[in-house]
C-alpha cells in the first residue's frame, strides 16, 4: 500500500491543489468553514514537502515555514492582528515558492518523461498561482482595498484573490478585478510573465526529454 502512494505522489499532489481551488468558493464562507479551508490549503503543502523528503535539507525548512505559519494564524485570529495573518500568508507563500523551484528542479534533471512528470509540471503550474495568491493576501491584510472589484469596489474575500491569481496567471485578465496600487500591478504583471515563461520552459524540457527517450 506505501509502495503504491509513493508511486501516486505527483498525482496526489495535484488532485489535492485542484481540490484546494475547487473547494475555495464553497467553503470560503464563514469562521468555522475559512478554518477548515485554511487546514486545506496546507495539504498540498504537506505533500510537496514528502515529495522532496528524498533530497537533504528541504523538509526542515518547510516544518519551520508551516509551523511559523499556523502559530501566526491562531495567533492572528485570537487577537484580531492584521500583521500576524499577513506574516502568515507571507510564511506560506514563501513554503510555495521553495515548492515550486524544488519540484521544478526535480522536472529540470529527468532523464525522461514519464506520466508522474506530466503531473508535477502541472502541479508546479498551480503551485505558482498559490504562491501569488499567498502573496496578494499578505498585501491585502496589510493594505486592504489594495485589489478592487470593478462592480462591488474593494474585494473582501480569498477567493476573490484566488480567481484573480489564477486569471492573471493564464494571461486571461478579464477586467473584473484590478490592481490598485502600483505595487501589486508590478506583482500581478511578474506573474502573468511568470506563467508565460513557465509554459515555454516546461515545454521546451518535455520535449528534449521524449526526445532522449526515443533516441534511447
Amino acid at each position: 500500500m506505501q509502495e503504491q502512494i509513493e508511486k501516486r505522489r505527483d498525482l496526489l499532489l495535484l488532485l489535492s491543489l485542484l481540490f484546494v481551488i475547487l473547494m475555495h468558493p464553497i467553503l470560503d464562507h464563514g469562521t468555522t468553514q475559512r478554518l477548515l479551508l485554511a487546514i486545506l490549503t496546507f495539504v498540498p503543502l504537506v505533500l510537496a514537502t514528502i515529495r522532496m523528503s528524498e533530497r537533504r535539507g528541504w523538509v526542515w525548512p518547510f516544518v519551520l515555514l508551516i509551523s511559523g505559519a499556523v502559530i501566526c494564524g491562531i495567533g492572528g485570529q485570537i487577537v484580531s492582528s492584521a500583521p500576524l495573518l499577513a506574516l502568515q500568508w507571507a510564511l506560506v507563500a514563501v513554503a510555495f515558492g521553495l515548492s515550486v523551484i524544488g519540484l521544478f528542479s526535480y522536472l529540470e534533471s529527468a532523464r525522461t518523461v514519464t506520466r508522474n512528470h506530466l503531473y508535477t509540471a502541472a502541479s508546479i503550474y498551480l503551485l505558482l498561482g498559490m504562491t501569488w495568491f499567498t502573496l496578494y493576501s499578505a498585501i491585502e491584510n496589510v493594505y486592504p482595498g489594495s485589489f478592487l472589484q470593478t462592480t462591488t469596489g474593494s474585494t473582501n474575500r480569498p477567493t476573490d484573490l484566488l480567481y484573480f491569481s489564477l486569471v492573471t496567471l493564464t494571461t486571461l485578465g478579464y477586467g473584473d478585478i484590478l490592481p490598485g496600487s502600483g505595487e501589486v500591478r508590478i506583482l500581478a504583471a511578474l506573474e502573468a510573465g511568470a506563467g508565460v515563461l513557465y509554459v515555454a520552459i516546461t515545454v521546451a524540457l518535455l520535449v528534449s526529454g521524449y526526445k532522449q527517450r526515443a533516441q534511447e
